[in-house]
C-alpha cells in the first residue's frame, strides 16, 4: 500500500501501518519531524526535547490509528504536529512548576531526583519493571539505567531498526506507567 502524505483517512492510515510500519512511520518521521523540531527549539526546546516529544507523538497516533480509535480531520502530519506541540505546552508547564535551581544538567537526573524513594512511596519500581516481562524489562534497564544507545538496543534484542526499539521502548514505559498508576489509585481510593 503506497502511503501518501495527503491521505485524510484513518482507515487508510490504519492499513499502510499494518501493511508496513516502518515505511509509514519513516514517511511521517520525515514528514513532520522538521516541523516539530522547529516548534520545540522556538519554544525553548534542545533538540533532544523535541525528539522525546515526537516520539511520543508518533507512538500515540499509532496507537489510535492501529486500536482504530483514529478519527482524522486532517492530514496524518498535520495530527502529529498537534499531539507534539499538546506534548510540548504540558511538558513546558511541568518544568515550569519544578524550582529553577533543582533541575539539574542532565535530564536523566531529573526523574530521578523528582522520584521519592521507594520507602516513602511503599513500593518499588525494579518490582513493577519485574513485572513487564523479560523483554521490556531489558529494554528499559538497558536504556534509562545503563543508558545504552537504542542502536545497541535494538541490536541486543532482535529488532529490525532503530525505531521499532523505540516504539517497543515507549509501550513498555506506558506499562510501566499504567502499574504504577493503577496502584496509586487504589491507594487514594483506601483512605
Amino acid at each position: 500500500m503506497v502511503f501518501s502524505p495527503h491521505l485524510l483517512s484513518a482507515a487508510t492510515l490504519r492499513a499502510a501501518l499494518l501493511a508496513n510500519r516502518e515505511q509509514a512511520l519513516t514517511r511521517l518521521y520525515r514528514q513532520t519531524f522538521p516541523a516539530v523540531r522547529r516548534h520545540v527549539s522556538r519554544h525553548g526546546g534542545s533538540a533532544e526535547d523535541a525528539q522525546d516529544i515526537f516520539h511520543d507523538a508518533l507512538v500515540i497516533l499509532y496507537e489510535h490509528a492501529v486500536g482504530e480509535t483514529l478519527a482524522l480531520t486532517a492530514a496524518p502530519g498535520t495530527y502529529l504536529v498537534s499531539i507534539a506541540r499538546n506534548l510540548w505546552r504540558h511538558e513546558q508547564r511541568r518544568r515550569a512548576r519544578l524550582p529553577q535551581d533543582a533541575l539539574p544538567d542532565d535530564p536523566g537526573l531529573l526523574a530521578a531526583e523528582a522520584a521519592p524513594a521507594p520507602e516513602e512511596t511503599g513500593f518499588a519500581v525494579l518490582d513493577y519493571v519485574e513485572r513487564l516481562g523479560a523483554k521490556c524489562k531489558s529494554v528499559l534497564l538497558a536504556f534509562y539505567y545503563f543508558q545504552q544507545p537504542l542502536t545497541q538496543i535494538a541490536e541486543a534484542n532482535g529488532y529490525r531498526s532503530v525505531r521499532s526499539a523505540t516504539v517497543q521502548k515507549f509501550k513498555c514505559l506506558e506499562r510501566l506507567r499504567q502499574a504504577v498508576r493503577a496502584v496509586f489509585s487504589t491507594e487514594t481510593t483506601e483512605y
